[in-house]
């Protein structure tokens, strides 16, 4: 077990909290105006699945539970799960549907992730930090609109809603974050 501050957790790591093991699902840092900044953390017990809130002083420590993050391919999904390959020594991973949760949208064929590994099953998933996507379906340009601070709602070719300027139409590729699918830019490819 390693202890770091609780600002420092991210969506999933695994701590240690009063002696059981929990995967982030969320973790988002508040600093109020007047007093102590805060670390609010969703999270999902790996032993039965139950989900907890907490929320720590920015500057607390807490215990993070040594996992190994390694870098696996995705291969397919079937009645088992998620399958996926380490690219290294070919072994394969099944991972169940609840730790992949909202990213299953995101996952495509020969796509690498990071899987958060602890005695040989996976906990959690970390997937690129941004990836490129079609416009599939978008509503037209209205006249008047400024591009400065209006947003139009967007379908992105995995099925996924999001939000872009203006002057992006159907059939252009942008970047999202994937963390909270929002748009970053248009794909420069």
């Amino acid at each position: 077990m390693v202890k770091v501050i609780a600002s420092s957790v991210r969506k999933g790591n695994v701590l240690e909290v009063d002696g059981k093991l929990y995967v982030v699902l969320t973790a988002q840092n508040f600093h109020p105006g007047k007093g102590t900044p805060v670390t609010q953390v969703d999270m999902r017990r790996i032993v039965d699945g139950v989900k907890v809130s907490e929320r720590w002083r920015t500057t607390e420590q807490v215990e993070r539970a040594f996992v190994e993050d390694k870098t696996f391919q995705f291969l397919y999904e079937d009645g088992e799960g998620f399958h996926f390959m380490n690219p290294e020594s070919y072994d394969q991973v099944v991972v169940d549907a609840e730790t992949v949760g909202d990213s299953k949208p995101y996952l495509q064929e020969g796509m690498s992730v990071i899987l958060s590994i602890y005695e040989g099953l996976a906990l959690a998933m970390e997937l690129p930090r941004q990836m490129t996507f079609e416009i599939v379906e978008t509503e037209p340009v209205v006249k008047g609109q400024t591009a400065s601070s209006s947003y139009k709602p967007a379908m992105l070719s995995n099925g996924v809603r999001t939000m872009v300027p203006p002057h992006i139409n159907a059939g252009t590729r942008v970047v999202i974050l994937t963390e909270d699918n929002s748009y970053v830019e248009r794909a420069k490819d």
